[in-house]
């Protein structure tokens, strides 16, 4: 479903403030992973994200989902192919707009255009059962403006648009970094449920050592811009977090010092 081919990108090229975000970067998923992404700060995990969305154009390399080489397309002509769900809950809704006008949108992904945002009313009821599901009471609150919600209920709602058209791609950047233990872990159950049942091809960043090993059937992690652990199966299992700081430091002859993740 994915396959990213010796990818490289280099931001401030030629100055003091160059910086190799990715260095020959490959990854193949097959249809239905779920991949988590875990690496420190500046491994390269966001740029990653941003070269496969089309939020940049890469130096060197192909990008290719579901057999169509996307690599010089730009953002918006990939967005039928993706969902992304960002860090920031703000990020991934209209404010301004209602929870049923939000989602009118997104079910639109893809499609031309049309004068009206607003839903029929069988749509509308297919909106009240998916947010009920989400056990947030948010079912009943079809005309309430999103800039209303609870930054949870908002990225609750915002994982909801992403997936609502059941994408090639789910992108997951830190979706829960933001949010509070007890709501980061509801919007991770949820997430589990909706990519499982949907068998969404996934990946998902973390900073947190624990999910990156609890979620998902592969793991990677990112350093200096490479993939230097990829792990899955029965291997990934069995692992525990100081496996997996064993695993990093002999892979890249350094020491995790990201106190995120290891507080995380």
């Amino acid at each position: 479903m994915l396959d990213v081919k010796d990818i490289k990108k280099t931001f401030n090229k030629g100055t003091v403030n160059e910086k190799k975000a990715l260095q020959g970067l490959s990854l193949h998923l097959n249809d239905g992973d779920f991949v988590t992404v875990i690496g420190g700060n500046g491994a390269g995990k966001s740029t990653m994200l941003n070269a496969i969305a089309g939020v940049w154009p890469v130096d060197s390399g192909t990008i290719t989902i579901d057999d169509i080489d996307v690599t010089k397309q730009p953002e918006y002509k990939r967005a039928k192919y993706i969902g992304r769900v960002f860090q920031d809950p703000m990020m991934g809704t209209a404010s301004n707009m209602q929870i049923e006008e939000n989602l009118a949108i997104a079910s639109r992904r893809g499609k031309f255009p049309g004068l009206s945002w607003s839903s029929k009313a069988s749509q509308r009821e297919k909106f009240r059962e998916m947010l009920a599901e989400l056990d947030l009471g948010l079912e009943d609150r079809l005309t309430s403006k999103v800039g209303l919600l609870s930054g949870g209920q908002r990225q609750a709602v915002t994982l909801l648009m992403a997936t609502l058209n059941n994408p090639k791609l789910l992108l997951l950047d830190e979706h829960t970094a933001a949010l509070d233990p007890k709501t980061a872990a509801k919007v991770l159950a949820l997430t589990e449920k909706i990519v499982t049942r949907e068998h969404l091809t996934t990946l998902m960043i973390t900073h947190n050592m624990r999910d990156a090993l609890r979620y998902g059937n592969r793991l990677i992690m990112l350093y200096n811009g490479r993939i230097i652990i990829d792990i899955s199966g029965q291997e990934k299992q069995n692992l525990d977090v100081s496996d997996l700081l064993k695993m990093f430091e002999k892979a890249s002859g350094d020491e995790m010092v990201n106190d995120r993740m290891l507080l995380g």
